[in-house]
């Protein structure tokens, strides 16, 4: 008898598995919402294929919706990256994709009913006194002495918001529910304000605009959403989204659950730490590498897949907790390894002659791809004379158990021969400018026929073939040692965060590579070909991560 494959769920799909059993919704609907005011991060990921997702496992839909209730942050530039980012991501909203001030007219009409019912009044009060009036956490709120005007009276009113008549802050349209109520938010929340502003989709039609929470449950409920998934932050404004559609009567009420958020240690997601960044200069925009904006990810390197992968690692629960940055950095290593050719770039180059190499010759060596995976089959490598190899693969005079490349020792060249070192040139000011040696023509392929062993082995690009380019390297933004903020508020910016090496030396099976080509460059890390600056007489590389990681995947239970 076959075993049955035991299946762990999580809270949310347990629910979700509930309410199709007892038959409170016969399908499934849920819908990613982001505001249009900045770029995505990588905790948006998380809701992103989490809401995806599920769409998918109960072969229901998935919606996209722009949430564009507040036309003083939102711009169309946003509206396009968020567009690209999903995409990317893999998630398909087919033909369901919306903005909420397609709906304005349908909100405001149930604003309308809401007044009607004796649920909603116009307020005079200013926001400055709405907050005195509200309470506090132990202390129950005051009625505003607005609160118990007409029925008629507040239909015109706000009909008068609705046209124009009043200034900015001047009257608000609030829900009547109850100024006593241990949830702050069910203490006559605001519901629309008055703000003469021009809307990215809307012009100027529009000069009074609903709360994100009146406006969230309307659109979510127009749509047909089932479950409306959330972070944890809106577990205290749930009343009031049941609220606003249980008085709307709407005949399929969606059923807002909330999950914990997706924290990552040491990096900037907050969109006004993000904006300053921008505007100071201290970044290139919000796709620039060192952030952890979606579109940043992608222009460094990183792939949908292992995005997908670190977001399964982190799971969904009800706790916040952090993620250690360094797991982000495993899933994309574990995605690369096998998918990507090994090359040789030299990053850091001096100048290896072979003396005793025929001094016009090229020669080509048939160099494998990748050994891990045979598949990717095999590439030609030239060699010669003359060589860049990484300043670091030489000394003088060196140091205890140093392998590599010192006057009388000899190497491998990485598939390639056997080198011995016979000493170096110098600068006026001692610095090494060429290192001699010669090679060992029986060794080719880097084994010796005598069966001699030698202990180090260091890559290298031919010099005449070689293509330079720009090599980016990445240490995380904030400074881990002194925390995310000082005191004050600024950020702890590390000033090693970016580190260009514009001579870089790369063998030319590199040429042709372009935006987004990602490789691993042996000994240094994977790279990727930057999408915003790199040129094809001019290329320039972003590491992706180095090849040695900190992280290590927590043992099976």
């Amino acid at each position: 008898m076959e075993e049955k494959e035991v299946v762990s769920k999580n809270f949310i799909e347990l629910a979700i598995d509930k309410d199709l059993a007892e038959g409170v919704y016969d399908h499934v609907c849920t819908r990613f919402p982001p505001e249009p005011n900045g770029y995505l991060h990588i905790g948006h990921a998380k809701s992103i294929l989490l809401n995806y997702g599920l769409s998918q496992e109960y072969n229901g839909e998935f919606h996209m919706r722009f949430d564009d209730t507040n036309p003083t942050k939102e711009k169309t530039e946003f509206v396009d990256s968020i567009k690209a980012d999903i995409q990317w991501l893999g998630a398909d909203w087919k033909d369901h994709l919306y903005y909420a001030s397609d709906y304005f007219p349908q909100m405001y009409e149930a604003a309308v009913k809401l007044i009607k019912k004796g649920k909603a009044f116009v307020c005079d009060l200013s926001a400055e006194e709405i907050r005195e009036y509200r309470g506090t956490l132990t202390e129950p709120g005051k009625e505003s002495p607005y609160r118990n005007r007409s029925v008629e009276e507040n239909l015109d009113l706000f009909e008068r918001m609705k046209n124009g008549e009043f200034e900015d802050g001047s009257k608000v349209l609030r829900a009547k529910i109850d100024m006593a109520s241990p949830n702050i938010n069910m203490r006559d929340p605001v519901i629309y304000r008055v703000a003469h502003m021009h809307h990215h989709r809307t012009g100027d039609t529009w000069c009074i605009y609903p709360m994100y929470d009146f406006a969230h449950p309307i659109e979510d409920a127009i749509e047909g959403i089932t479950h409306s998934i959330c972070t944890l932050e809106f577990e205290d404004h749930r009343p009031l989204y049941d609220w606003v559609v249980r008085e709307l009567e709407y005949p399929m009420p969606p059923r807002q659950i909330e999950f914990a958020k997706l924290y990552l240690t040491n990096v900037v997601t907050g969109k006004r730490y993000i904006k300053k960044l921008v505007e100071d200069g201290v970044v290139d925009g919000w796709d620039d590498p060192r952030l952890v904006s979606i579109a940043a990810l992608r222009r460094r390197g990183f792939t949908p897949e292992s995005i997908k992968k670190f977001v399964d690692l982190c799971g969904v629960s009800k706790a916040n907790s952090s993620v250690d940055y360094a797991m982000l950095e495993y899933c994309i290593r574990e995605d690369l390894k096998l998918k990507k050719a090994r090359t040789m770039a030299v990053l850091n180059p001096v100048k290896l002659v072979i003396d005793n190499y025929p001094e016009d010759q090229i020669e080509m060596l048939e160099v494998q791809n990748n050994l891990e995976n045979p598949e990717l089959g095999s590439r030609q490598v030239p060699f010669g004379r003359e060589l860049y190899i990484e300043r670091e693969d030489f000394m003088e005079e060196p140091v205890r158990k140093y392998f590599r490349m010192f006057p009388g020792n000899e190497v491998r060249l990485m598939n390639a021969y056997f080198v011995t070192c016979t000493g170096c040139e110098k600068d006026e000011n001692g610095n090494i400018t060429v290192i001699h040696g010669t090679y060992d023509p029986e060794s080719k392929g880097g084994n010796s026929p005598d069966g001699r062993k030698v202990k180090g082995t260091i890559h290298w690009v031919a010099a005449k073939t070689a293509v330079k380019a720009e090599c980016r390297l990445y240490e995380n933004l904030i400074d881990e040692e002194k925390g995310v903020y000082n005191e004050d508020g600024s950020m702890n910016l590390n000033p090693n965060s970016l580190t260009v090496l514009k001579e870089c030396y790369l063998e030319p099976s590199l040429k042709d590579a372009k935006a987004y080509d990602s490789f691993q460059f042996v000994r240094n890390g994977f790279f990727c070909v930057d999408a915003k600056d790199s040129k094809e007489d001019a290329l320039v590389f972003n590491r992706i991560v180095s090849l040695k990681s900190s992280f290590k995947l927590p043992a099976a239970k």
